[in-house]
C-alpha cells in the first residue's frame, strides 16, 4: 500500500532502546552473583511494569509495551548469557574477577579502590568498574605489591597494588 493512503495515526513508532553496557563479541559475559541478582531484579521491574501498563488508550499501551518488551529482550539475552564467577575458586592473592582492589596511582600518590564486575554492573560512582576496561585488564592476576602499568597512549600511569579483597 502506498504510504498516501496511510493515515499517520496509523503508524506506529518503532521503539528506541537504548543499548546495553557494550559486551564485545567473543567476550564471555561475566558477573558476580550480586550482579546477576540486579538483571534478574531489573526483569521482575520491567515485567511488572508491563503488567501494569494502563489499556485505556490503546495507541499509548502499544507503544509502551513495544518499548518494555524490546528492553527485556535486550535483559534477557544478557541473563541467558551470563556466567556466574564464584570468587571463592579464585586465588584470593591475586586479583581476579570480583576482586576489590585497592591501589596507589604513582602519577598523583592518590589511593583508589574499585571492584571489578560485570559490564551491567558496571557503576564508577559505586566504585564498580568493568573487567573489560584497560584499567581492569591491567590490574588482573596482580598480586599486592605488584605494579601494574597502563598505556595512555604517550604516557603510562603506572599502579601499586595495595590490598586484594574478595
Amino acid at each position: 500500500m502506498s504510504r498516501g493512503f496511510v493515515k499517520e495515526d496509523d503508524q506506529e513508532e518503532v521503539p528506541m532502546v537504548a543499548p546495553r553496557a557494550d559486551l564485545p563479541e567473543g567476550t564471555e559475559n561475566f558477573v558476580t552473583r550480586t550482579g546477576m541478582d540486579l538483571l534478574l531484579e531489573e526483569r521482575e521491574i520491567l515485567t511488572a511494569e508491563m503488567e501494569n501498563l494502563d489499556k485505556s488508550q490503546e495507541k499509548e499501551y502499544r507503544i509502551s509495551f513495544n518499548h518494555i518488551n524490546a528492553k527485556l529482550q535486550l535483559l534477557n539475552e544478557r541473563i541467558t548469557s551470563a556466567k556466574i564467577i564464584d570468587p571463592e575458586k579464585l586465588p584470593q592473592d591475586e586479583v581476579h574477577f570480583g576482586a576489590t582492589v585497592t591501589f596507589k596511582n604513582a602519577a598523583n600518590n592518590l589511593k583508589q579502590t574499585f571492584q571489578i564486575v560485570g559490564v551491567d554492573e558496571a557503576d564508577i560512582k559505586k566504585q564498580k568498574i568493568s573487567f573489560i576496561t584497560p584499567l581492569a585488564k591491567v590490574l588482573m592476576h596482580k598480586k599486592i605489591g605488584e605494579k601494574a602499568v597502563l598505556n595512555l597512549g604517550e604516557r603510562q600511569n603506572e599502579f601499586e597494588i595495595l590490598e586484594i579483597k574478595y
